[in-house]
């Protein structure tokens, strides 16, 4: 049997759907969730110049248990030198020199000839061969590269010591046919290197599946593919599809199977800025969706009784992550009974979130169609409880000056929603609210019966997600 190899890709642009940027522990999160998914490798983008990057990096390697990370350098030394010092105690890990070879990719992002990009290759990958042992070569927009250009490349890096070699259809040019065809004539180019190669399909004209049987038919050993990402080949029906039909070509993977629907569902949450049901159910392992299962659980379930509750909507959460949900619950159950819907948006809400640094201790808010709203809250900073009293064009507006009040700080409210969770007149209502700092968007979600409330959790998780981020970027 052939083993197929899968690389996730899911971290490499470490963005939400939302544009926003995943925090320290999302990205944790997803490491963890895609290492008990048994994925070979996970790719990770650059390491940036903040501490925080280097740090996230040694904490994924000492997570992992299953799989290799792969981090990105690309022509700039520094690049090289920060993986290095990144990946220093990793015992698992390669580094992945990715380079635009069409000549329009070469000039726009490399300021690079052909000819000083056929010069620049060896050195490159030489030095980090010397440096990590482990290095795969990544030809970005390789469908597109010159046929006489990209065979040469292809070969200085197989010659300079590449143990993989990737060939990217970037901007999605090929259909199955043509894209197996061309993954056959550089298998045969680089096997007698001893060089292993890796399909990167698109999947812009959504045959992205099709087109990676294809090179795994024409002798790739190694597929990226993301867990969740539109742009990306998902990895759950690859992973289907080798269910079914891979015995009968002789491929198998390591993936677990089982977990696949669920992780599935837990990574799109953190990805999606925890919006969203519980993954569908299907052939191939999952969990049921939240509307699907029908529970009620009351203010007298104690916390065990939460954590198998949050088992049966699919999710694996961490003992800190349960007791959060089960803070919340509390809150929740004290005015009236839960059901799976309203516990599956407790879950999105508080489990895997930033430590707080704020918390809502109360408010009071005013309201009428004769008077200024007016809103009076205290919010908790690091245990010192602080008031804040504000008016404001209606009672959201004054709720979140009187917030900033407390905080004394105006962030740009980018974006504001408001929806029901269930139906009837005693419906959770989930809040969203995006802030922007110094660029980045940040999204926090609240719940609560009441609105007003769920909004002010909102705003206050996605303050607690501003101040985590950037005091872990100093």
């Amino acid at each position: 049997m052939k083993k197929i190899i899968f690389t996730d890709m899911t971290l490499a642009g470490q963005t939400k759907s939302d544009g926003s940027v995943l925090s320290f522990r999302e990205k944790v999160e997803t490491v963890r969730l895609l290492d008990s998914l048994k994925v070979d490798r996970i790719e990770l983008g650059t390491v940036g110049t903040k501490a925080a990057d280097t740090l996230f990096v040694h904490t994924a390697s000492s997570l992992i248990k299953n799989t290799t990370l792969s981090v990105t350098v690309g022509t700039d030394p520094a690049e090289m030198d920060r993986a290095e010092a990144a990946l220093a105690d990793s015992k698992n890990a390669r580094v992945r020199i990715s380079l635009p070879l069409s000549v329009v990719g070469m000039e726009y992002r490399c300021r690079l000839k052909p000819k000083k990009m056929l010069e620049t290759i060896p050195g490159l990958v030489s030095t980090a061969v010397g440096k990590f042992g482990n290095v795969e070569f990544c030809a970005v927009d390789a469908t597109r590269a010159e046929p006489e250009f990209l065979e040469k490349a292809l070969k200085a890096a197989a010659e300079n010591g590449a143990k993989t070699v990737t060939l990217c259809d970037t901007d999605g040019v090929m259909l199955p046919d043509e894209f197996g065809a061309f993954i056959k004539k550089y298998v045969d180019l680089l096997t007698p290197y001893g060089v292993s190669v890796a399909a990167e399909a698109s999947n812009l004209l959504r045959l992205g599946n099709s087109c990676s049987i294809s090179a795994l038919s024409a002798g790739a050993v190694e597929l990226k593919t993301a867990i969740v990402g539109n742009e990306y080949v998902h990895t759950k029906p690859m992973n289907a599809l080798l269910i079914k039909r891979g015995r009968d070509f002789g491929y198998e993977c390591s993936l677990n199977s089982t977990s696949i629907g669920r992780i599935a569902a837990q990574i799109g949450r953190i990805i999606n800025g925890g919006s969203g049901d519980a993954a569908s159910v299907d052939d191939y392992g999952g969990t049921e969706t939240a509307s699907k299962i029908d529970f009620k659980l009351s203010e007298n379930d104690d916390i065990s009784a939460i954590a198998k509750a949050t088992a049966l909507l699919g999710y694996d959460l961490s003992d800190e992550d349960v007791g959060s949900v089960y803070e919340e619950f509390k809150r929740v159950a004290a005015k009236k009974p839960v059901s799976a819907r309203e516990l599956d948006a407790i879950i999105a809400s508080t489990a895997m979130q930033c430590p707080p640094t704020y918390k809502v201790v109360n408010y009071v808010i005013n309201s009428g169609n004769i008077i200024t709203a007016s809103a009076n809250l205290t919010i908790d900073c690091k245990g010192t409880p602080k008031q804040g009293i504000a008016a404001g064009d209606g009672p959201i507006d004054a709720a979140f000056i009187a917030i900033e009040q407390i905080i004394g700080h105006h962030y740009e409210l980018d974006d504001f929603q408001i929806q029901s969770v269930t139906e009837g007149r005693e419906a959770v209502g989930s809040a969203v609210v995006k802030l922007r700092s110094n660029g980045t968007l940040y999204s926090g979600r609240g719940i609560s019966t009441d609105i007003i409330g769920a909004s002010i959790r909102a705003y206050v998780n996605a303050l607690n997600k501003i101040v985590y981020t950037e005091n872990s970027e100093q």
